[in-house]
């Protein structure tokens, strides 16, 4: 059995969205997080962190090849790849269709999973298999089955 959790946060109605709301609540908690995503999600996540709290707040982040004092200095690093570069290593939260290489060196994945994009569906659940497979527990965690999940 590893010791990297994995949860599944499934039916998810906007992607993005939810994920500025992980970003916001993990750095509230001062908790670093590494969020793999391709390089046109990252750009756009980027634009939506920068502007999710309004006029004069926002999330902070950069991206992976930004200088080694940024990105020691950044709550959020947004990362196309996993490299031995990154400086945290407790949350990873994954936008790729692919598990990403060397997910192990954190100790808690986060999965994003859409609610209407059947392509995304299908590549998650090849990415539990995958979890599954290594003997990692896998928490589901499904935004239907909650009252606020249209928040």
């Amino acid at each position: 059995m590893s010791d990297t959790a994995v949860a599944f946060h499934f039916n998810v109605p906007d992607k993005l969205l939810y994920t500025c709301k992980l970003v916001r609540k993990l750095q509230r908690m001062e908790v670093p997080l590494v969020v793999t995503a391709d390089a046109d999600v990252a750009a756009a996540l980027s634009d939506r962190l920068w502007a999710f709290g309004g006029g004069s707040q926002f999330l902070a982040h950069c991206l992976a090849d930004a200088a080694p004092e940024v990105l020691q200095a950044s709550p959020t690093v947004l990362a196309q790849k996993l490299d031995e570069r990154l400086p945290h290593h407790q949350v990873l939260l994954n936008l790729q269709a692919a598990t990403p290489a060397g997910f192990e060196r954190f100790e808690r994945v986060i999965e994003v999973v859409s609610a209407q994009d059947e392509e995304d569906r299908s590549a998650a659940r090849q990415r539990w298999r995958a979890y599954q497979a290594g003997g990692h527990a896998i928490e589901r965690h499904d935004l239907d089955m909650r009252p606020d999940a249209q928040e």
